[in-house]
């Protein structure tokens, strides 16, 4: 395990791994940051003793909510001198971590952070590559951070989007265990998250890429699957089986995949930066606000408004989606997802009052559009349509 690698990320499976990778490294000081949700677990217990047998002074510290950049720079000062670091939590405390490891080895990273623009998405300098690797044990499904080149960081302004591929982690471990109390609901956003993160870029770019289409549409339809097997433990009662889970977790690291993307436009997920910002203002998690958009907007593609999206690709994925479980789901896209999303019991209501969607559409516009390139030609009232109708407020008929 070597850092400052730019390559993906190793993914290894079982916590037991840990051990091989400590394996005949000087074992002096190590940084464990813990998500606080999960600081008394049994994963967070077996990594903490697996870094003590391997001889690392191990200072374990319990991180709490998503990280500004304040945040950031703390835990970047506390992790100063490791040799090694372990994160273990969910995205947002592995967003922090990643960054923060990336700050002690590269100081500069902070200034491109903290230069004034409007844009919602800073991108870093090339060539910068922390010095200490990075192990991520991530303990939620769908955000696949562990293996990401992004962070979201909190702000004054909403999140930003850090982008940079020294922020990947050299290493990422995926065991069952590390999953197993979360909760029904949360495994199936994660599926959800994993699967608009698949289905994002193939519908919203209008080009056939046979080999990357039918890589996409196999882990879509396999998401599907495991969304189903999620729906029906929970239906009966049961938890969450550990496969269920560990395929879960595995594919939403394949969906960060450059071989799954490659040459599709970096601009085409624009639901997925409104979805970000309609989150942030409703207070909801994300992806209760992206199962509150996702309808509205394949509605909007179906019908033929190219700028959000392909409709010829979206009934194509979608064709191939509806019928994998018992009963084909509505043919129509809009409706079919929408049923979709009922069935697997995902939470899609948003209280956002219309004396908000001015402000938000306004938001959204400055950081991502209004001459940025990742909304296009979408304008500031078709944005605040799109978001009126996830949330269910009155659309002016002129919208």
């Amino acid at each position: 395990m070597t850092a400052g690698t730019k390559g993906p990320t190793r993914v290894l499976h079982g916590l037991g791994r840990l051990s091989d990778l400590l394996a005949g490294r000087p074992g002096r000081r190590a940084g464990l940051l813990v998500d606080e949700g999960v600081a008394g677990s049994e994963t967070a217990t077996r990594v903490r003793d697996r870094l003590d047998r391997a001889g690392f002074r191990t200072e374990p510290t319990v991180l709490a909510g998503p990280g500004d950049l304040d945040a950031v720079m703390e835990s970047a000062r506390h992790l100063a001198g490791a040799e090694v670091v372990v994160g273990v939590g969910g995205g947002s405390l592995l967003d922090r971590v990643k960054l923060a490891t990336l700050l002690c080895s590269a100081p500069d990273v902070a200034q491109r952070i903290t230069v004034p623009q409007r844009s919602g998405l800073v991108v870093l300098p090339p060539g910068r590559a922390r010095t200490v690797p990075l192990i991520a044990v991530p303990t939620t499904v769908g955000t696949g951070a562990e293996v990401s080149a992004v962070v979201c960081l909190a702000s004054a302004d909403g999140k930003r989007l850090v982008m940079g591929a020294g922020l990947r982690p050299e290493c990422a471990l995926l065991d069952p265990v590390a999953t197993r109390t979360l909760p029904g609901e949360l495994v199936a956003e994660g599926v959800l998250e994993a699967l608009f993160r698949v289905a994002s870029p193939y519908v919203g770019d209008d080009r056939d890429l046979p080999t990357e289409d039918a890589l996409t549409e196999t882990v879509a339809e396999q998401l599907v699957r495991l969304g189903d097997a999620v729906r029906d433990d929970r239906l009966a009662g049961r938890a969450i089986g550990d496969e269920v889970r560990l395929e879960a977790a595995k594919l939403s690291g394949h969906t960060h995949a450059e071989w799954l993307h490659f040459g599709r436009d970096a601009y085409a997920v624009k639901g997925w930066l409104i979805a970000n910002e309609l989150s942030t203002t409703a207070g909801v998690r994300k992806m209760t606000a992206v199962a509150a958009l996702l309808p509205h907007l394949w509605r909007s593609i179906a019908e033929g408004d190219a700028r959000w999206g392909s409709a010829r690709r979206l009934h194509r994925l979608w064709g191939r989606l509806r019928g994998i479980g018992p009963r084909p789901l509505p043919a129509d896209p809009a409706l079919g997802i929408a049923a979709l999303l009922e069935s697997w019991r995902i939470e899609r209501r948003i209280g956002l009052g219309a004396e908000h969607l001015d402000a938000l559409a306004r938001r959204t516009v400055h950081a991502w559009g209004a001459g940025l390139p990742m909304l296009g030609g979408l304008t500031e009232d078709e944005v605040r349509g799109l978001l009126a109708r996830a949330s269910g407020t009155p659309v002016p008929a002129d919208t």
